[in-house]
């Protein structure tokens, strides 16, 4: 456990990494913010209340910049895209010290560390600010948590948050002073790992409720307040230093105009423009080779607003991100991939190596703009395919690769019917049902294909700013099948607005039905989303003649169905023409038997089981592969 004499004088046992100046830190720590502030929440104690614990992490986080110059700790950043950032690296070791800290109770004969005082900055008056209330599951979490010491919090939350493996949780608690990080590590062990929970809106200070204080106290204040505000505007107006000529319409407030990385990147003439021919030579086939399109690459005005929109937009601009992409402003100068007027809205589309932005104001003017950011880490050249330009009247238009050679558009419900050929303008498309935006029944999904000279590929829209990519066949087989997704391509609807970068279909069982009913399809389906985490997996059962696959399972964050464990066992209650209740399960190939307890009894060998049942009644499944492993039925 950590004592109060190592939290109080922290000594970092992590040999010195690379030099970090103040920029580099400050630029990881405005992309990040949101993270670090989650994180700084999540270690804090409950027991402080969370209005005052939302504004402490807040305040902890914004004071985690070093002053000068510093040696980061060799601690490795958060794998999904922090990876190998000395910043980040060193402003949130910043964040678990002083949050630890804050944690620590005061003593009677020793000066409080700063951490450990109600913060100065922010302030909020008037107001309790608190975040969102999640469910059950989150609220039994935050018990639990409270109930840890800070150490073994801090173990849990770097665990689950940052992803981090034990070596470098332990890495980052001694760095931050713990001087039993390995008690730590057991302590935390002994809370069940529901990661994901970390990501919930419960646990998010930057997504706030507002609530009044008490009125009662603050109208017997209220003549105390105004005395004191007179005077302080009449001090500072006698006292306050000469204005530095920055009007109210600057382009960027603090920290942003003080920066010179951020001024720059709010520079329209910094913007990095590529070569239209870079993609032919360029050893990377991503976004990072798009050239700059459209007809509006020279407005400098535009490309400002863009910029500072993203930097700090106001209050009127909607603002939205795939799950686990950070909003925060560029860290740099930007790369611009197009810039002109779709339909009724000017369009700006950046790329900052990590994420997609674009920026969409209407034509007759800025109000009503919008924001949207996606995640595009790690995108090769079959993610980099297209981007969404924008969305009118339920039809979406694209903005296809420098390497997109012919554009189609079929629909996925009729595999036989050919693609219907699309003409590109300078690489954009014309509208297109989106499949997405349509309501009601699902009677088709059109999809866009792309040819790029190495093969067709098919993406879809499911509502965010990067098309996903579908896929077919056994996983890491990369194939691509009209055929496959035609019974389980309305299944898709499940994926909306999750992050999602692929969806695979997999036929990984054909069984007999009893009663001489033919023979059903077993498919499963998993979305990959640009986190890593999160991913959505769904399993289907098709029978002959049906228009649709019925979904007979879904979990999330599991590896069955995926590349790194190609094996899925799932089941399904069934009635026959002849009213006969049966269980069918199915696992793929490799699976040497099944068997089926509680509410049915039954097994078999080889991947099908067939099982005579009553109706409603409850099932476990349970296989046996061909290598002596087990695997259990997906729910």
């Amino acid at each position: 456990m950590q004592s109060q004499d190592a939290a109080r004088h922290p000594a970092p046992s992590s040999p010195a990494g690379p030099v970090v100046d103040v920029e580099q830190a400050e630029a990881a720590l405005v992309e990040h913010y949101p993270r670090l502030v989650r994180l700084a929440y999540l270690v804090l104690p409950s027991g402080m209340g969370r209005g005052r614990r939302v504004l402490t992490a807040h305040s902890l986080t914004q004071r985690a910049l070093p002053r000068a110059r510093t040696p980061a700790p060799v601690i490795p950043s958060q794998p999904a895209g922090r990876d190998g950032d000395p910043g980040y690296a060193l402003v949130r070791l910043q964040v678990v010290r002083t949050a630890l800290e804050a944690g620590l109770p005061l003593r009677r004969r020793a000066w409080p560390r700063r951490a450990q005082l109600p913060p100065l900055l922010p302030q909020v008056w008037g107001l309790k600010l608190f975040p969102r209330p999640g469910g059950a599951d989150e609220l039994a979490l935050d018990q639990r948590l409270s109930a840890l010491s800070g150490p073994a919090r801090a173990a849990y939350v770097l665990r689950g948050l940052e992803r981090l493996p034990d070596g470098d949780v332990r890495e980052v608690l001694t760095a931050a002073g713990v001087t039993d990080a390995d008690a730590a590590l057991d302590e935390a062990g002994r809370v069940p790992d529901e990661y994901r929970l970390l990501d919930s809106p419960e646990f998010d200070p930057c997504s706030l409720q507002a609530r009044p204080t008490d009125l009662l106290r603050r109208r017997r204040h209220l003549n105390a307040t105004l005395v004191a505000g007179a005077a302080l505007a009449v001090c500072g107006a006698l006292l306050g230093p000469a204005g530095d000529g920055r009007g109210p319409d600057g382009a960027a407030a603090p920290p942003y105009a003080q920066n010179p990385a951020a001024r720059a990147a709010l520079d329209p003439g910094k913007l990095t423009r590529v070569s239209p021919t870079a993609w032919k030579t360029s050893a990377r086939v991503d976004f990072s080779v798009w050239p700059a399109r459209g007809d509006l690459t020279g407005d400098r005005a535009l490309l400002r607003r863009a910029l500072t929109v993203w930097a700090r937009p106001g209050g009127s601009v909607r603002v939205s991100a795939t799950p686990g992409t950070p909003s925060g402003g560029p860290a740099g100068p930007p790369q611009l991939l197009y810039a002109g007027t779709v339909d009724n809205a000017r369009v700006v589309i950046l790329h900052d190596g990590l994420r997609i932005a674009r920026y969409a104001e209407p034509v007759d003017g800025a109000r009503g703009a919008a924001l949207d950011f996606a995640r595009v880490d790690g995108a090769g050249r079959a993610g980099a395919g297209a981007v969404v330009l924008g969305r009118t009247d339920g039809n979406v238009r694209y903005l296809t690769a420098p390497w997109v050679r012919g554009a189609g558009e079929r629909d996925l419900r009729e595999p036989d019917s050919a693609a219907t050929d699309l003409t590109l303008t300078d690489g954009v498309t014309p509208p297109l049902p989106s499949p997405a935006l349509k309501p009601g029944p699902c009677t088709s999904w059109r999809v866009l294909q792309l040819a790029d000279g190495t093969g067709t590929r098919l993406v879809t829209d499911l509502g965010e700013l990067v098309p996903a990519r579908l896929t077919a066949g056994r996983p890491g087989t990369d194939g691509t099948s009209v055929g496959a997704w035609a019974p389980f391509a309305c299944s898709l609807s499940a994926m909306r607005s999750a992050g999602v970068r692929s969806v695979n279909v997999w036929a990984f069982a054909e069984q007999p039905l009893p009663d001489a009913s033919g023979s059903a399809v077993w498919a499963c389906t998993r979305a990959e989303t640009w986190r890593g985490g999160g991913a959505r997996v769904l399993a289907q059962f098709h029978t002959p003649g049906g228009r649709s696959g019925a979904v007979t399972a879904k979990a999330e964050d599991v590896p069955a169905c995926g590349a790194r464990e190609p094996r899925v066992l799932a089941g399904v209650l069934w009635k026959s023409g002849a009213g006969a209740w049966y269980l069918l399960a199915a696992g793929s190939r490799d699976t040497a038997s099944v068997r089926a307890t509680g509410g049915v009894e039954g097994s078999a060998r080889g991947h099908l089981l067939t099982v005579r049942a009553e109706r409603g009644a409850r099932a476990d499944l349970k296989g046996t592969l061909k290598d002596g492993r087990s695997i259990s039925g997906l729910r």
